[in-house]
């Protein structure tokens, strides 16, 4: 009798153990679970094998600076800084301004509205490798762009886009980035619009305002959580840009930071140093994301805070 009361306890006590690992509250959880072994497995696994390799010389020894110094005395590596803050500042700027533009115009109805949207939306659909042989096709010295501009008697002699160098060919960068995602910014933006109130607009045509004063204090500010999510996305993005940049341009002709990494990942991977630096580079990025990310997100906190004042 006591061994069949110690058991059926025994099955009690495993029922009300089930009970509190499988309910209602821990369900999210497990159903949650699968998703966390895998980021945990093929996200976070790969970071700390990075940052190990980050701090580490190539004998295994612990370093804190050592890849780093090493780093900062490579040639390429004050270009590809610079390079890529004006790409990411530049850029952002541009695509920012054409597509905010761009929203409000077809954010209103008229004939030809969708087909103006149809047209811009296209080089959403275009692979980066297809951007960068179109671009490349282009910019070469027999091009279409030089073809172009010399039969509408602009040029008298061709331009040789690809032997740009510095400054000129990050701007050239820009300008094939700003086609190629300046639409994504526009989806954005466009989205954002569709919240706005239009009674909120009509109220302020009723007292007198203009379309200027319209945009600049109720749609620009009522837009401002779309604005935030376009710039930082493609702050990100533009942070990494590297393929239309090899592409076009070649590896260390236009020197950008994930552009070094791709260099030493692929051309020079058989270099005894190489992986230390793609490392360092991608700890380097990342740090550089993150930065920029927190400041804009004060920068942003901090406009919307003096907004709420001013109307107060």
């Amino acid at each position: 009798m006591e061994g069949k009361a110690l058991a059926n306890n025994n099955g009690s006590n495993y029922k009300e153990m089930l009970r509190r690992v499988f309910n209602k509250k821990t369900a999210p959880f497990w159903l949650l679970a699968p998703t966390f072994i895998y980021y945990l497995v093929f996200w976070f696994s790969p970071i700390f094998i990075s940052i190990k390799e980050v701090f580490t010389t190539l004998d295994g020894k612990f370093t804190v600076l050592g890849n780093f110094l090493f780093l900062f005395e490579q040639e390429t590596f004050l270009p590809a800084l610079l390079n890529t803050a004006f790409f990411a500042v530049a850029s952002v700027m541009l695509q920012f301004v054409i597509a905010l533009v761009l929203a409000i115009l077809l954010n209103r109805k008229f004939k030809g509205q969708k087909l103006i949207l149809f047209l811009v939306m296209i080089p959403m659909a275009i692979t980066p490798t297809a951007v960068a042989i179109v671009w490349k096709t282009g910019l070469i010295s027999s091009g279409w762009i030089n073809s172009i501009l010399q039969s509408f008697s602009v040029l008298e002699e061709r331009i040789p886009f690809l032997g740009l160098r510095g400054i000129e060919a990050v701007i050239m960068i820009i300008l094939i980035d700003t086609w190629t995602v300046m639409p994504s910014v526009l989806i954005i933006l466009i989205a954002g619009l569709g919240n706005i109130n239009e009674e909120t607009k009509e109220a302020a045509y009723i007292f007198g305002a203009s379309k200027w004063r319209i945009i600049k204090d109720i749609t620009i500010p009522l837009l401002k959580p779309s604005i935030i999510t376009a710039v930082i996305l493609r702050m990100i993005a533009a942070v990494q840009v590297w393929a239309v940049v090899v592409m076009v341009m070649g590896f260390t002709n236009v020197p950008f930071l994930v552009e070094r990494i791709a260099y030493y990942v692929g051309p020079v991977s058989s270099l005894p140093y190489a992986d230390k630096l793609a490392y360092t580079y991608s700890f380097l990025t990342a740090v550089i994301v993150f930065i920029a990310t927190i400041v804009y997100f004060k920068i942003s906190k901090k406009g919307t805070a003096l907004d709420r004042r001013t109307q107060k």
